[in-house]
């Protein structure tokens, strides 16, 4: 038996967060541009945003698990083109 150690941890981790995230959830269309503010820039995410989401007629629940689904799958994204960087 071989040593599972740090790196499968790891490993095991990105993947239970690849399957949390469901990156492929259905979005609603009114939702899409601030799931692509999440996506491209979460640091100008606004409590306006949020508000509009609310006004909009979405819940706290519906607003929170899309910008976690977005954000943890661009996360995603951007550590499978660090890996591939760094091989």
């Amino acid at each position: 038996m071989g040593y599972a150690g740090p790196v499968s941890d790891l490993e095991e981790a990105v993947e239970g967060l690849r399957l949390a995230a469901r990156p492929d959830r259905p979005v609603p269309a009114a939702m899409e541009p601030y799931l692509d503010k999440v996506r491209g820039g979460a640091y100008r995410v606004t409590d306006g945003d949020v508000d509009a989401l609310r006004a909009a007629g979405f819940s706290e629940d519906e607003i929170f698990e899309q910008t976690v689904s977005a954000a943890v799958s661009e996360g995603l994204v951007r550590l499978d083109a660090a890996v591939r960087v760094v091989g």
